[in-house]
């Protein structure tokens, strides 16, 4: 077989294989969505921005939360006014710098979003149950090769 047509094969396998983690990770985002919509009346986004929180016990600058997230200041802007107004949150000023806040979970955040990730942590194994342990630890180990050869850090 040429190196031509070994390339063009290759290139192929990756195409599906990409198709195939696209396509999944919406599959499983969708069930994710809805259960926290429908079990915890909230968004994906907010449980992101809670979970990254949750991360940083201190609490993180805005500009950080959204480096944490990868998106942009005014995507988390919203999303925190919203966990203010709920009291999951709050924006605790930063003397040094006057512009800054600090944005950190209140106790009842911690609570709540402890209470949500033990439900995702559950939903998740459900999705994932029919892959045993040992299939799971490959293709986290196949996987953690694709950022290596973009460049782009783990």
């Amino acid at each position: 077989m040429s190196t031509a047509r070994t390339t063009d094969l290759t290139s192929k396998e990756h195409l599906r294989l990409w198709l195939r983690l696209l396509g999944t990770t919406r599959r499983v985002e969708a069930v994710l969505r809805e259960r926290l919509r429908t079990e915890f009346d909230t968004t994906l986004p907010r449980f992101d921005v809670l979970a990254a929180l949750s991360r940083h016990p201190g609490g993180l600058k805005m500009n950080e939360l959204s480096s944490q997230l990868k998106v942009s200041n005014g995507n988390v802007t919203g999303i925190i006014s919203r966990l203010v107004e709920d009291g999951w949150v709050e924006r605790i000023a930063i003397a040094e710098d006057r512009r800054a806040t600090r944005i950190k979970l209140t106790e009842t955040g911690k609570a709540q979003f402890n209470r949500m990730a033990a439900a995702h942590e559950c939903w998740v194994d459900e999705l994932f149950s029919n892959l045993s342990a040992d299939a799971a630890h490959h293709m986290n180990e196949l996987l953690a090769h694709l950022p290596l050869a973009s460049g782009e850090p783990q």
